[in-house]
């Protein structure tokens, strides 16, 4: 098993990375005060309410209340567990990840391990089973009719190597036969991996075999090139035309495109990216030099699908049939693409001839005539509105209050900016009425709390406010030097808070974001982050007194409850001799 990533390699990741640049490489950040600002890039919204602080190196939005630090950001964003997120921000400084092994680690960091060791065993095998796919389409004896049908198509063996094209052979169980059996012993363990991948299936009768015969094999590649899953292509007329591999632990169908890893590395710098229906458009279009198309694993485009596209490129061209199956598709990936556009991205939609795919229409036309049809695709303003008026009738003033019922949603699903003000002049122009007439008709969005409604919401308990300070400005643990420990103080939250300080003087150098980490795995992270993200009211200049103020106080209450208790207890049954010395001692300070 892999050993434990060593806190002080997370620490030092965290101190290289400024949260501000590794957020605008994503996501399109504005300066606004003390803060950068942008619209959520994990909600949907028109105003940006999703706040980034180079000093704290945290972010936050007030709309969503999502929160957290380089790493927090990497995982939800880029969708990666948390060992993928270390390689991934050590690679932007090519440093390798060390591990170490510790005996004593708590079970949730064993668990995680085993998880990800088993995610580790799922690549490998994955990657097993498409060298296999490969090798047949040598060697089996079906292997001439499988090259000659990628021949007929127009396919090259060196485009066919690139995605590296396979074939499953017309056998229920020989990739069954020859992954689970070890020197002659059957390997239940693997049968169950190959089942948890879909790479085997198993009937309702119990019985075991295999998921994809007689197919053109196509690997599904994450974004790093790990095989994930497969799609299976049937070399004549029968269905289903192409299989999928199914919902897995390593594959999600609506997170991944298929051919993104591959036209990431046949381009550096990605201008605009094609997305088609097959994956036999994708290779074929690569084939004929446009390498910079993506297939989508299903019949609409995710939102998920448009987010990561538009994390490396601004244009986004969508292909499909020109039938009413296609326009539906269209439709839809529309509706998911619209709180996705911010200034500078763009969105086209291109409909091809009936009977024609991108396959057959490259062939036909040539590459730079395709180029030109993708050229002059539809900009989705111009999709979106022909489809809305179609379903009106804009002779009469009923029909055009229907279209504003239909398109205002459409239009402020929209970020706030020069595109959504676009939207609006060109919905106005369709009305007969100015840019200010339909405004007074648009129903603003609800204002969040205000400012001092949200401190004092957030404020909370005397330790809460503790813990919070505590977190935003770790320095603050070592003024506290010379004051009585707060493990005694019978306060709920004072343990919490007296581990914090106890962290920050095992490493007085931490910063904020690198605390929080150290909680990652507890109960209390979700607790922290939220304080993490609290505005409190306090100068900079203040801070340091006001939070030993604090501490004092918390002492002070302490004694307080203590003294009342001790009072009941003296009135009610009486008290021994040591909480009767107590007790004097307590009125005594008190006085």
């Amino acid at each position: 098993m892999a050993g434990l990533i060593p806190q002080q390699f997370i620490d030092d990741l965290i101190a290289r990375t400024d949260i501000v640049e590794l957020i605008d490489s994503r996501v399109k950040l504005k300066k606004a005060g003390k803060s950068h600002v942008a619209c959520c890039p994990f909600h949907g919204e028109k105003t940006p309410s999703f706040h980034v602080s180079q000093e704290k190196q945290f972010y936050h939005c007030f709309g969503c209340g999502v929160s957290g630090n380089v790493i927090s950001f990497l995982m939800e964003y880029d969708r990666l567990d948390f060992v993928d997120t270390i390689e991934e921000l050590a690679s932007m400084y090519n440093l390798d990840v060390p591990r170490e092994q510790s005996g004593d680690s708590k079970k949730s960091a064993q668990q995680y391990s085993i998880e990800k060791q088993q995610k580790l065993d799922y690549y490998q095998l994955m990657d097993q089973v498409a060298s296999f796919y490969r090798q047949q389409l040598k060697t089996n004896t079906n292997s001439q009719q499988v090259i000659d049908y990628l021949k007929k198509r127009g396919l090259s063996g060196d485009v066919a190597k690139r995605f590296g094209i396979g074939y499953s052979p017309d056998d229920w169980q020989v990739v069954k036969d020859k992954f689970t059996h070890n020197g002659g012993k059957f390997d239940k363990q693997r049968e169950t991996q190959l089942l948890d991948t879909g790479v085997l299936i198993k009937n309702e009768k119990g019985r075991v075999y295999d998921r994809f015969r007689h197919r053109v094999m196509f690997p599904i590649r994450d974004r790093r090139g790990r095989v994930i899953g497969f799609g299976g292509r049937v070399l004549d007329d029968s269905t289903p035309k192409y299989l999928n591999s199914p919902e897995t632990p390593i594959f999600s169908k609506g997170l991944e495109l298929y051919g993104f890893y591959e036209a990431k590395q046949a381009n550096r710098d990605l201008k605009r990216l094609l997305v088609v229906e097959g994956y036999m458009d994708v290779v074929a279009l690569a084939q004929h030099g446009v390498d910079w198309s993506v297939a989508s694993l299903g019949t609409s485009t995710t939102s998920e699908q448009i987010q990561l596209m538009f994390r490396n490129t601004s244009e986004i061209i969508c292909c499909y049939d020109g039938d009413r199956a296609g326009r539906d598709a269209a439709w839809r990936t529309l509706q998911n693409s619209l709180p996705q556009l911010q200034d500078g991205r763009q969105i086209k939609f291109m409909f091809l001839p009936d009977g024609e795919d991108p396959d057959s229409m490259i062939r036909e036309v040539g590459h730079d005539e395709f180029v030109k049809l993708v050229d002059d695709a539809l900009p989705l303003s111009q999709f979106m509105f022909d489809n809305l008026i179609a379903q009106v009738d804009m002779a009469s003033e009923d029909g055009r209050s229907k279209l504003a019922n239909l398109a205002l949603p459409m239009v402020n699903s929209i970020s706030d900016g020069v595109f959504q003000q676009m939207m609006k002049d060109k919905l106005a122009k369709y009305l007969g009425m100015d840019s200010e007439s339909l405004n007074r008709f648009i129903t603003p969005e609800t204002p969040s709390e205000n400012k001092q409604q949200r401190k004092k919401a957030n404020r909370g308990t005397i330790v809460r406010q503790a813990i919070g300070l505590l977190v935003q400005h770790p320095s603050l643990a070592l003024s506290l030097e010379g004051m009585p420990p707060l493990d005694q103080v019978n306060l709920k939250g004072t343990d919490l808070l007296q581990k914090l300080v106890d962290q920050v003087r095992e490493n007085p150098q931490i910063s904020a974001p690198q605390l929080l980490e150290r909680w990652r795995n507890a109960p209390e992270y979700g607790a922290l982050l939220k304080l993490a993200s609290w505005q409190h009211d306090v100068d900079d200049s203040n801070l340091q007194s006001h939070f030993v103020d604090t501490i004092v106080q918390i002492i002070n209450k302490h004694l307080e409850l203590r003294l009342e208790q001790l009072a009941h207890k003296d009135r009610v049954e009486g008290l021994t001799s040591d909480e009767r010395k107590e007790y004097a001692q307590l009125i005594t300070n008190e006085r």
